[in-house]
């Protein structure tokens, strides 16, 4: 991690650590939970994400990036729970968690069983998430920050994406990145509930959950999430 990507995160972990160590409550503070497709893993979310980032950029007194992490997402659950349900995918092997979040994934990969965990995201406060989550949970993961999406190797025997294809800017980068780590050797797998952004032909349905809805501005109870890989 670059320096400042590092100096970034440790900053944020700090904020964190402050906050979960806070005493009160309400629908502007962080609570460990645990998932709801995935109860095997707690994490820290925020009541109402939105009224915890306004009050953190009050308290910082600069923009911070959205709090996606502060929520669990459908293709992150439904990759997870795929992951424990088939811990052989996971076991004994090199796991790269890309645009972790909470961390969600890497968890439920590290309670699969895996060598070596690494969860990554471009936000400073989704690196230091992690950490505190997957110390919750005792298991270990390794945050890094910076954006991973131009590089050419992953260095992992498989490569776990959630949530990954909500935006098409952001899909026409993540897609030629996952394309590249399959050809290199990588396992594959994405979560995606169908957000309009999924390549037609270019990947194969593995399985398919009803995950609960958690995420903010969802309408449904429940979504249908698809765990995919390169076809």
């Amino acid at each position: 991690m670059l320096a400042p990507v590092r100096d970034a995160a440790v900053a944020a972990l700090s904020e964190l650590e402050r906050e979960i160590g806070a005493p009160g409550g309400g629908l502007d503070r962080l609570r460990l939970a645990r998932t709801p497709f995935v109860p095997e893993v707690r994490v820290h979310v925020a009541e109402d994400p939105i009224l915890w980032w306004a009050r953190m950029e009050a308290y910082a007194g600069h923009r911070l990036p959205p709090p996606y992490w502060a929520s669990v997402w459908a293709g992150g659950q439904a990759l997870a729970r795929h992951l424990l349900d088939h811990p052989d995918l996971a076991a004994g092997r090199r796991v790269l968690d890309l645009a972790a979040g909470s961390g969600l994934v890497a968890i439920a990969a590290a309670l699969a069983g895996a060598e070596q965990v690494t969860a990554n995201d471009i936000d400073p406060y989704a690196v230091a998430a992690v950490t505190v989550n997957a110390r919750a949970n005792r298991v270990r993961v390794a945050a890094t920050g910076g954006d991973l999406l131009d590089t050419l190797a992953t260095g992992a025997d498989l490569l776990l994406a959630g949530d990954v294809l909500y935006d098409r800017a952001l899909a026409d980068r993540v897609l030629p990145f996952l394309a590249r780590a399959a050809a290199n050797g990588t396992e594959v797998l994405v979560g995606d509930p169908d957000r309009g952004h999924l390549p037609p032909g270019r990947l194969a349905v593995v399985a398919s959950y009803p995950v609960p809805t958690t995420e903010p501005a969802v309408d449904s109870p429940v979504r249908r999430v698809q765990v995919l890989r390169p076809a």
